[in-house]
């Protein structure tokens, strides 16, 4: 009776310990992870990316017709107008070509007139039954084929004064000389280079940007491309569809909003997200995915859940645009959590 009475007490004097611990490890428990609403977390980062001025148009301005070139006036570096003059080219030959052109047209033109004339008379001749039919539609063919004669001179003369005007050589655009291509004296054939010019009226600014960012610049707000001379504010047109496989980036393209740089700067595009991101020490790997877990609000007792983000990346902000600003995210504990 003694041991047994003995045992009784050991057991009873066990159970308080017992008691305890499970109230601890329920405590425990319920202390084992903490959240916080994603507004109180998100953070708004800066984005860079390499960034380079270029022009729509780099032409190769080239001569049209054979001819000697008599002057190249611009120099390599100088700004020009469009419609500013660019060459002359000898032109004697082909003002000869256009007088020619101009005499047959009035010779055509003469032609016509009498075909007309004789036409008249022999309507009025036919009326009074003094010529034939056979005549008159002779009559009638002469003075079509004359006119028909005109029309052919004319597209002569205009093609004759056309090369004359070839003769001149003029910017297609208001263009930056970069480089001479041909000199004075040379015989221009037809697409013969003359001048490489670039369109200074075109002008964009290309950027390479991840595939993540591309959703994000077009939400994005204080976009700049910032060079050594200065910060210009940017507008996006598009981001492109066709991402490199080596790298994984994607082309962008941006006009100025404001005052454009130089063609040819060099800089980096940086801009503001307005996408919410979670700093990266709240990130957790689970299955080989990185994620974050979300609880439901004011609910300390369910088991927040998994939550994968797509495109995160370790050590970077991650986007999480789909989640309402009130979610719940685990700011402690999750390291624990399975």
């Amino acid at each position: 009776m003694a041991c047994y009475h003995g045992g009784m007490q050991a057991r009873t004097s066990y159970l308080p310990l017992l008691l305890g611990l499970l109230s601890l490890a329920a405590g425990f428990n319920a202390l084992a992870w903490e959240s916080r609403p994603l507004a109180d977390l998100a953070v708004y980062p800066a984005r860079s990316a390499q960034a380079q001025v270029v022009s729509l148009n780099e032409s190769r301005v080239a001569a049209e017709i054979a001819a000697p070139i008599l002057r190249l006036v611009p120099e390599p570096g100088q700004v020009l107008a469009k419609g500013a003059l660019l060459a002359e080219l000898d032109c004697r030959d082909y003002k000869l070509a256009a007088e020619s052109a101009q005499a047959a047209l009035a010779a055509a033109q003469a032609q016509a007139r009498l075909a007309g004339q004789q036409r008249e008379r022999a309507v009025q001749l036919a009326q009074q039954n003094f010529i034939s039919r056979d005549l008159l539609d002779t009559r009638e063919t002469e003075w079509a084929a004359a006119r028909a004669q005109v029309a052919v001179q004319q597209a002569a003369e205009k093609t004759a004064r056309r090369q004359v005007d070839k003769c001149v050589v003029r910017a297609p655009f208001p263009a930056l000389v970069l480089e001479r291509l041909a000199q004075e004296g040379e015989m221009a054939a037809p697409g013969t280079p003359l001048l490489r010019l670039l369109d200074r009226s075109r002008i964009q600014v290309k950027a390479e940007v991840r595939e993540a960012d591309g959703a994000d610049l077009a939400q994005a707000r204080d976009v700049a491309l910032v060079t050594p001379a200065g910060r210009h504010p940017l507008r996006l047109l598009r981001v492109s569809p066709a991402v490199a496989s080596a790298t994984r980036l994607a082309e962008a393209r941006f006009t100025f909003a404001g005052e454009s740089a130089p063609p040819g700067a060099s800089g980096q595009i940086r801009w503001t997200s307005r996408i919410p991101h979670l700093p990266p020490e709240l990130l957790v790997r689970r299955g080989g995915r990185l994620g974050i877990y979300v609880a439901t609000a004011g609910d300390t007792k369910s088991a927040p859940r998994f939550q994968a983000l797509e495109g995160a990346e370790e050590g970077r902000p991650a986007r999480v645009a789909d989640l309402p600003l009130d979610t719940a995210i685990v700011v402690k504990g999750a390291g624990a959590l399975r």
